[in-house]
């Protein structure tokens, strides 16, 4: 899960204990939830934090950033990829979209083929470093940020990988009263119509404003594709809702049954959804 937010999400709480419940329950279904107990323990513990700056507090992103340097061949954006997961599956549990679903995403770029791209919610650059593996060689990944602190985190990981110079990231949020928006027309080169794909994975309750504001500045076209996360669990209900009517008129969804992220047992929703013009 991504993290953008100008306050602290309301669902955050309710995740981690539902998240933990579901760890006892694991125990007797024996479906796949490999994170640790205790690592998970301290996201609950660390909510507050989560909802002032986007980290659980206890260095866990800056220690990914840490493991990747360490165990991740140089300029070899899968391995990277590889150890990531492999960091979320052994040793700490890490709200990025995940190697089950980003397998969706993946599937979309390839077949998008979009030339720019636009992130809300880098969180420490997982999804960005997927994108970036399957978009083509000519396009450009704009992330926004909330955190300063998991921009510089996702900067590192995306310089070790070798990909630095085909993500920008940008430190703000679409809801800062245009402040960030302005930026990306005025410095980025955002025009009508020159978006060809948007990957949503940061607060839940600024999806569908969020999606609002990119329809305002006009700078989708009809062709242009938006992926959301977490639709279903944490959930993103007014979003899901919004598109389910406006389907076959301005927007044609398809919803991809999948996991939340590193587990087998709590099921989401990945909408992927074709924009039709207005």
């Amino acid at each position: 899960m991504g993290n953008l937010a100008r306050r602290g999400p309301r669902w955050m709480l309710w995740v981690c204990v539902s998240l933990g419940a579901a760890a006892a329950a694991n125990e007797l279904s024996g479906k796949l939830l490999p994170f640790l107990q205790r690592s998970f323990l301290r996201v609950l513990i660390g909510v507050r934090q989560l909802r002032s700056d986007w980290q659980v507090g206890e260095g866990r992103e800056e220690a990914l950033a840490g493991y990747v340097v360490t165990h991740a061949r140089r300029g070899d954006v899968a391995d990277v990829i590889r150890v990531i997961d492999d960091f979320c599956y052994h040793h700490r549990f890490m709200m990025n979209v995940g190697d089950e679903k980003g397998e969706i995403l993946d599937g979309v770029i390839r077949r998008v083929r979009p030339r720019r791209l636009l992130e809300l919610g880098a969180y420490c650059g997982y999804s960005a470093l997927r994108m970036v593996r399957v978009m083509p060689s000519d396009a450009q990944l704009y992330s926004i940020e909330l955190s300063p602190d998991n921009a510089q985190i996702a900067r590192r990981i995306w310089d070790h990988a070798g990909v630095g110079d085909r993500v920008t990231v940008v430190v703000g949020h679409l809801g800062d009263d245009g402040s960030t928006l302005d930026q990306l027309r005025a410095e980025h080169g955002f025009t009508d119509g020159a978006l060809d794909f948007v990957f949503v994975d940061h607060d839940k309750s600024a999806y569908l404003p969020d999606l609002q504001r990119i329809l305002d500045q006009k700078w989708l076209h009809p062709g242009s594709v938006v992926v959301a996360d977490n639709v279903k669990f944490p959930g993103a209900p007014q979003y899901r809702s919004y598109l389910r009517q406006q389907d076959g008129k301005s927007w044609r969804t398809t919803e991809h049954e999948t996991h939340v992220e590193y587990q087998s047992l709590i099921t989401d929703l990945v909408l992927e959804s074709e924009y039709l013009g207005s």
